[in-house]
């Protein structure tokens, strides 16, 4: 893989948390509640980090050993619902996260297998491996919250 290749790979995966900025940005302008709006804001917060990391992606590289497990509680996958189509209640708010990052990695995990190339392999199954830990934070706090009666 030459570094151009590496680096385009790079600015693909920003891009695409980029778009994720932008997306809790815009939600944020249609919730009705300080509430919601906070936790919109730490959503936006943390796909500002995800850049970061990818960053320093770009000047270290990436070892497979650097590529956590991440346990999947499968709460996103079993929920058959149009995310895009969900009011802005909290409930729905965490379903549209989880479905967000779901596909991220499913995207990343595909690319993964796509790629013969290692390094580029090696690569998006660490990005992978980060969406999955994102979206694990958001079904822990749906489950939490569904477990609290609501």
């Amino acid at each position: 893989m030459t570094i151009q290749e590496f680096n385009e790979i790079l600015d693909f995966a920003v891009a695409r948390e980029r778009e994720a900025v932008e997306f809790y940005r815009d939600l944020q302008t249609q919730a009705k509640f300080a509430a919601q709006k906070e936790l919109l804001k730490e959503l936006e917060l943390m796909e500002l980090g995800h850049i970061k990391v990818i960053e320093n992606i770009r000047k270290q590289g990436v070892q497979d050993s650097q590529i956590p497990k991440v346990q999947n509680l499968k709460i996103s996958e079993y929920l058959s619902v149009d995310a895009d189509q969900l009011d802005l209640s909290y409930q729905n708010i965490l379903i549209k996260a989880m479905k967000r990052e779901e596909a991220s990695q499913k995207l990343y995990q595909e690319m993964s297998r796509r790629f013969a190339d290692g390094e580029i392999a090696t690569l998006f199954r660490k990005l992978a491996a980060d969406e999955a830990g994102h979206k694990l934070i958001f079904e822990r706090l749906y489950d939490e919250w569904i477990s609290a009666g609501n």
